[in-house]
């Protein structure tokens, strides 16, 4: 067995892996999904067992967003939002005065009292 024999075998295996853990991702997703039918999950399973390849494609493509969203809901994940922006205090001037007490009497640090005031102002980044 020469060296390319060597790589074309990983590869192949590689593909091969990849090809099982994303069918594996399917039929998963498939018997999580609770608002598809019974029986189209039987056709989406009797479609990977005689057209796999195709059918998995297919699955990906058509169903995708939904997989994406069902992993996401299980597991906790809350989609981010671009817009989002620390707002300043109600009282900015009365929560830098307690920033400032707790500082004076040791309780605090300078750099701690720089970020409470940075939060009471409602900037996004500290020292700014």
């Amino acid at each position: 067995m020469n060296f390319w024999d060597f790589f074309w075998l990983l590869l192949w295996g590689f593909y091969f892996v990849a090809y099982i853990y994303v069918l594996i991702l399917i039929i998963l997703d498939l018997f999580r999904d609770h608002t598809l039918n019974g029986w189209f999950k039987a056709v989406w399973i009797v479609f990977l067992v005689f057209v796999p390849f195709l059918t998995a494609l297919v699955y990906v493509i058509a169903r995708g967003r939904g997989m994406a969203a069902r992993l996401r809901s299980r597991h906790g994940v809350v989609a981010e939002s671009d817009d989002y922006q620390p707002k300043a205090s109600s009282d900015p001037t009365g929560d830098i005065a307690r920033a400032k007490e707790l500082l004076d009497a040791g309780a605090i640090s300078s750099g701690e009292f720089e970020a409470l005031k940075s939060k009471a102002l409602g900037n996004q980044y500290f020292g700014a």
